[in-house]
């Protein structure tokens, strides 16, 4: 079954990530969460945020949208943590799908013997690469696989390109399932977990609450200011971006979409329970009156 091209049709959300962890990025090393030197290649204005520097682009961004920042930061974070620990140890295999503009593979510190597999549309890679310094760390590393989703199975296109079934293999797919609509989300853990059916696996994948939607007060964090206006601001953006938000889930939903295909969730987060983990050993501890809520990032495993 192909995955649905709609996946990776735009690069929009992807500059937009970018920004922000550029913005990080401008901060000390001793207050930032996360380091990007790729980042600025694929932001439009890079120049300009530059110059105003991290306490003012944070400043300007709790003033639109209080704690998006810090939730695209932490997310971005905590997967960083996921895919350093794991391919420090068993995993040999990394598959990022949808890749974009997300440069993980080129600005940590990996094992020199982990295969990478960056899944995207073709253009859109060859617009990566294009900006990418041909000196990027772990280069040799990476497998790019471009696939056009109307023709093409996901499963059979990273099989081609080398992709060993027998070894224990990192799924990453972040920030995209509010993107996409159920069943091609569904048919993604489908195909992921026949790629993996002989050897254990982790995959990573973020969901939107429903309460978003249904409740934005009570999906924001308490005393969020303007809930439901905001709530308004974050997917009027990303519609501008001509990538609107389609699906939002429950917990139960979710975890069901994953145990129907031999996953078992490991760890369900937000930022609220990232906010002390890096946050707060900084000096940024975020108040409760931020964006908390949003998004849970998801740690699934299949063991065989």
């Amino acid at each position: 079954m192909a995955v649905s091209e709609s996946i990776f049709r735009k690069d929009g959300t992807a500059q937009g990530v970018a920004k922000q962890r550029l913005i990080e990025t401008l901060a000390t090393p001793e207050e930032r969460i996360i380091n990007d030197p790729y980042a600025q290649r694929f932001v439009l204005g890079a120049s300009f945020i530059q110059f105003m520097g991290h306490k003012f682009n944070v400043w300007l961004g709790q003033k639109l949208v209080p704690g998006f920042h810090e939730h695209l930061i932490s997310r971005t974070r905590y997967l960083d943590d996921l895919v350093q620990e794991s391919t420090a140890s068993e995993y040999g295999q990394y598959v990022i799908l949808g890749a974009g503009y997300d440069c993980r593979a080129h600005r940590l510190e990996l094992p020199s013997w982990l295969r990478i597999f960056e899944v995207d549309q073709s253009e859109v890679q060859a617009r990566k690469r294009s900006k990418l310094p041909a000196e990027a760390s772990n280069s040799e590393n990476i497998t790019y696989v471009p696939v056009d989703f109307t023709d093409q199975s996901l499963s059979q296109r990273l099989l081609d390109a080398g992709f060993d079934k027998s070894r224990s293999t990192v799924f990453t797919l972040e920030g995209v399932s509010q993107y996409i609509t159920k069943e091609a989300l569904n048919s993604t853990i489908k195909e992921v977990a026949t790629l993996s059916q002989n050897a254990n696996a982790i995959l990573f994948v973020s969901y939107v609450s429903e309460l978003f939607k249904k409740n934005p007060v009570a999906c924001f964090g308490r005393g969020y200011p303007n809930a439901e206006k905001r709530a308004k601001l974050i997917t009027y953006g990303s519609e501008k971006a001509g990538e609107p938000w389609v699906s939002f889930y429950s917990a139960y939903e979710f975890e069901s979409a994953l145990s129907q295909n031999g996953y078992t969730i490991d760890e369900n987060v937000t930022l609220k329970d990232l906010n002390s983990r890096y946050f707060a050993p900084v000096g940024r501890a975020l108040a409760e009156n931020q964006l908390l809520q949003l998004e849970h990032f998801v740690i699934a495993k299949s063991q065989k």
